[in-house]
């Protein structure tokens, strides 16, 4: 080897006895750099933190969360099985509807829509003409059967006094032809007997004449009495106390019998709840009831069970079921029940119709 040969390779040497301590420690940092990028399958199988549905503390949770809503559940229904509840109930009462009893034009009405109205009350005017001139017409006639009446009664006076003068006359023939035969003819007798017959017949026709006489009176009489409640019967005044509800007449209408006026809503109502058959089992008279009108939010009505009706609601309908026809399914019914109320607020304005919902401690 040539001696410059010899230094350039010995100066190549000694290069890269230099450089092999920067380029060891560049790969060093690469080899660790890729190291740590790389998961560590020991770490991630011995340090992982375990699922949080698998651990204890979810399990004791769960469990203490299932207990409570069985102790919940059992609570509620030891509660419950106490009470029998329904929202299909209503206000009920008995409305009167009123309608005139006579035909005529109103001339008057006293209340207004909703007003509450006493026993008593006027309410409604009808024109009294027609009716008072029936009345006059009824007493004429009672005046005149009266007339008629006493003119029969002073004829049978008469006739009573003829009859018993014509049957002395008759003893007398009959005991003086008894005494003297000579005296008295049979013609004379016979024709005494007659007249004392036919006077006595007068009078017995004139008794049944007076008779009728005094029917007629009890006629005329009667249709004078009609007549006078008809004219009362224009004055329409409440039966009952109450509110006024459908108010449909107006002044000026021509109304007859039957054709309503308006309705009275009584100042007493009740509850009517349809329990279904399978509520009834505990259920008594005199229970206490709770009652939430939907009407009043917050107020709760206490009253008690006045009675159940004996029978479904639908047997009362218009056409009831016939189960013995068709195939039958067993349908649970529902059975009205009374409830009185005992005392209602009186800003709580209940009527017929509206919505609660009544809740009755069975047990």
């Amino acid at each position: 080897m040539a001696p410059d040969e010899g230094r350039r390779a010995f100066a190549r040497d000694d290069a890269h006895d230099e450089l092999s301590p920067r380029h060891e420690s560049r790969r060093n940092d690469e080899i660790e750099h890729e190291h740590d990028d790389r998961p560590d399958e020991d770490d991630a199988d011995g340090d992982a933190a375990p699922s949080f549905f698998s651990s204890r503390t979810f399990k004791i949770g769960a469990a203490a969360v299932a207990l409570a809503v069985i102790v919940a559940g059992v609570v509620w229904w030891l509660h419950a099985r106490h009470y029998e509840t329904t929202d299909d109930a209503f206000i009920d009462t008995h409305i009167v509807h009123l309608s005139p009893q006579v035909s005529g034009r109103v001339t008057r009405i006293y209340v207004n829509d909703n007003q509450q109205v006493s026993k008593g009350q006027a309410l409604v005017e009808i024109d009294p003409a027609d009716v008072e001139a029936k009345l006059k017409q009824a007493q004429a006639q009672a005046a005149q059967a009266e007339s008629v009446h006493q003119q029969d009664v002073a004829a049978d006076a008469g006739l009573k006094a003829q009859a018993e003068r014509a049957q002395r006359d008759a003893e007398r023939y009959r005991t003086l032809q008894q005494a003297t035969p000579q005296a008295v003819s049979q013609q004379t007798v016979d024709q005494a007997v007659t007249t004392s017959q036919n006077a006595t017949a007068q009078v017995a026709a004139s008794q049944a004449k007076i008779a009728s006489d005094e029917a007629q009176i009890a006629v005329a009489e009667a249709q004078v009495q009609a007549a006078r409640l008809n004219v009362g019967y224009t004055h329409i005044v409440s039966p009952i106390d109450g509110h006024v509800a459908q108010r449909s007449v107006a002044q000026g209408n021509y109304v007859t019998p039957g054709q309503e006026l308006m309705a009275i809503v009584p100042l007493t109502v009740w509850v009517t709840a349809n329990f279904k058959e399978t509520q009834l089992a505990h259920m008594r008279v005199g229970q206490p009831v709770t009652v939430v009108v939907d009407a009043c939010p917050g107020a709760k009505i206490e009253g008690r069970v006045d009675s159940l009706q004996r029978g479904a609601g639908q047997a009362f309908g218009i056409l009831p079921p016939e189960n013995a026809t068709g195939n039958f399914v067993k349908v649970v019914q529902r059975v009205p029940v009374k409830i009185v109320l005992n005392d209602i607020p009186k800003d709580c304005p209940l009527g017929p119709g509206m919505s609660v919902e009544p809740t009755v401690r069975v047990r």
